[in-house]
């Protein structure tokens, strides 16, 4: 579909990459991956057309349709919901009038027999025959079943979109490259303004997209359940990884590894060649040996190692008070905007020590909450803030609080104490400010920047109740590892706003939901809350409200007072020894496909006459195939156990 041959790009002295040769496929799921700054975005504006490349060739094939999805672009204020995503099928419309004009002439004349009224018919059964194989009739169905995917209601649809914010109108353009169905989707950053409802909606449709899909994004478990290919830009190059994202971090340590030795090696070899000139470099007698030692490092092409991964850096908050044993105590918290109920009964508890999160779709009152328990807004109801509460609070304007005449190292400078002050270096490279960018002011940064900084003036911080609104969206996937691994080692308490599974995920072990009004507790991880919840989101654009009513979900705050306790509990015990089954199953699983693997290979070995009286081949032939006939039987009892458990 898109064939990219020697494609170089240049901004400055270094290249972001060159000689990059690749094809794109129908049915390729392919995730760009990359530091900030290696050329991601530029290469995606490269392949829709929007950017030239200094070198090298993009070759598109003739009538395949690109639609292009960029972090920021420019949005009309000018129409509806509906009407902006109408404009999706612009050229349908447009074959519907003239349908429409072309029966309205048929009605009106009644020279029946003549020449030009024959060829009328015929247009017109032609357009009429054409409008239908696209399936034109339904789109207005597909555009509310694509806006709804997208978290809008149907009461949205038909209200002007300057009444939206610019992440709901990014939905908006979103829902309008979808709907146009281009042969290629490119998107950069998609799930940015998307809750987790969304993203799953987004994942399931991309999963099944009968054309090619590129796209860029720090939403590991998104990138991972939509991709079958990984293009990795490293070190001015561009490589191709033929797995999904999980596979390919596995293949990427072993390849930098690779990298490693041979660097050391290449290293050592450079060191003893200079070694060899130096000691005989005034010698005459060793003078033509000296001249081919030089000729032979002159030749030599330096190995490029991909820069340290700080990802494994331990960043840990430092000591602070110990709180009360419980931080936050909402009883019957309300709050109203005029008639606009945001939410009401908001009854829950936040020990000492827990790590909460907050979810639910964009205006459904989470960041609400978090000003209420800010005292930032008024609020109805009694909200009580625990003894020796120190709140360290992240929000997004947080990042306009900060000193515009301080630099990037000032910054953090000024809030670091004791032996902090020696790695904030270290620091900063892993939020991305490594090198140059720690001397730049901050009245230069971007808005992602930032808001980079002050959340890194947050971990500096002694406090003992955290408050994360949205902390990850403008971090890069080793930055969300440190955030996690301090978050996940910090003695105090955490409420976190988040739709990023991936970093909610062993991190928080209670989940309260917001939505319709109402605030539910689920107690477990994120993916224990999206398997309760039932949370699989179905590309027919089902509301969430319609499958709560097929199939209300088990909360705390559903039960009576006197069963909650017990029935709860109940249920999770269930649930436990049910994913306990299931990996014993997939475990046994995997040794058969791994064993039944092996017997393929040593079948091919065996039936080689070379090999035919290796008995070391003929034994381990043997004891595997005794071991699969064990695990298969294994597997048989595993899996009535589990069936006899799921149907309890």
């Amino acid at each position: 579909m898109i064939s990219v041959e020697g494609l170089k790009v240049e901004f400055g002295i270094k290249p972001l990459f060159t000689d990059a040769t690749f094809v794109i496929n129908a049915n390729d799921r392919i995730a760009l991956v990359g530091k900030n700054g290696a050329g991601k975005s530029t290469l995606l504006k490269i392949l829709c057309g929007k950017e030239k490349p200094t070198a090298g060739n993009v070759a598109v094939a003739t009538d395949v349709t690109i639609g292009y999805l960029p972090q920021v672009m420019i949005l009309q204020d000018t129409t509806t919901v509906r009407e902006e995503a109408q404009k999706a099928f612009a050229d349908i419309r447009l074959m519907k009038d003239r349908i429409d004009k072309m029966e309205r002439l048929l009605g009106e004349r009644t020279d029946y027999e003549s020449t030009d009224y024959m060829e009328l018919v015929e247009r017109f059964t032609s357009e009429h025959e054409r409008y239908l194989m696209l399936g034109a009739e339904g789109y207005e169905a597909e555009i509310e079943r694509t806006l709804m995917g997208l978290g809008f209601l149907r009461s949205d649809l038909d209200r002007p979109t300057n009444e939206f914010s610019g992440g709901w109108r990014m939905r908006i353009e979103l829902a309008k490259i979808l709907l146009g169905r281009p042969d290629v989707l490119l998107l950069d950053e998609p799930t940015n303004h998307l809750d987790i409802e969304s993203i799953q909606w987004l994942e399931q449709l991309l999963a099944a997209w009968s054309g090619a899909v590129v796209l860029v994004s720090h939403d590991r478990a998104f990138i991972n359940n939509v991709s079958n290919r990984t293009l990795e830009i490293s070190c001015g190059q561009i490589i191709d990884y033929r797995v999904k994202y999980d596979e390919y971090v596995i293949l990427r340590k072993e390849r930098r590894e690779q990298q490693l030795r041979a660097f050391e090696n290449q290293q050592k070899e450079i060191a003893d060649i200079r070694e060899f000139v130096e000691r005989f470099r005034y010698k005459p007698t060793k003078a033509v040996q000296v001249q081919q030692r030089l000729r032979q490092l002159e030749k030599i092409v330096p190995i490029e190692v991909d820069e340290v991964d700080n990802s494994a850096m331990h960043l840990k908050f430092p000591p602070c008070l110990r709180s009360g044993d419980y931080p936050v105590i909402c009883d019957e918290v309300a709050k109203s905007y005029g008639n606009h109920n945001v939410f009401a009964k908001v009854n829950l508890t936040i020990k000492r020590g827990e790590k909460v999160a907050f979810v639910g779709k964009n205006g459904e009152g989470k960041s609400t909450l978090v000003k209420c328990i800010m005292g930032e807004i008024p609020f109805d109801g009694h909200l009580k803030i625990g003894h020796n509460v120190q709140i360290g609070y992240f929000a997004q304007n947080q990042a306009q609080l900060l000193d515009e005449s301080r630099t990037v190292f000032q910054t953090i400078d000024d809030v670091a104490k004791g032996d902090v002050r020696l790695r904030i270096n270290d620091i900063l490279g892993a939020f991305m400010f490594g090198g140059e960018a720690s001397e730049k002011r901050v009245k230069v940064l971007s808005g992602g920047e930032r808001s980079r900084l002050a959340m890194i003036r947050l971990l500096l911080e002694p406090v003992n109740l955290l408050i994360l609104d949205e902390p990850t969206n403008h971090l890069d996937m080793p930055s969300k590892d440190v955030l996690k691994e301090a978050i996940r080692a910090f003695d105090g308490t955490a409420i976190i706003v988040s739709h990023d599974r991936e970093f909610l995920d062993g991190l928080v072990t209670k989940v309260f939901e917001f939505g319709d009004g109402k605030v539910r507790e689920h107690i477990g991880g994120i993916y224990d809350f999206l398997r309760d919840r039932g949370e699989r989101v179905l590309l027919g654009g089902e509301r969430k409200e319609e499958r709560e009513e097929k199939a209300p979900s088990m909360s705390v705050s559903d039960l009576s007072p006197q069963a909650s306790e017990a029935s709860y509990a109940e249920h999770k015990e269930q649930q436990k020894r049910i994913r306990k089954a299931e990996r014993s199953v997939e475990e046994s699983e995997r040794k058969i496909a791994s064993m039944e693997a092996r017997l393929k290979e040593l079948d091919s070995l065996l039936c080689d006459p070379k090999n035919a009286s290796d008995m070391t081949l003929v034994t381990e032939y043997t004891d595997i195939k005794r071991q699969l006939d064990e695990e298969v039987e294994k597997w048989e009892k595993l899996s009535e156990e589990l069936e006899s458990i799921s149907n309890i």
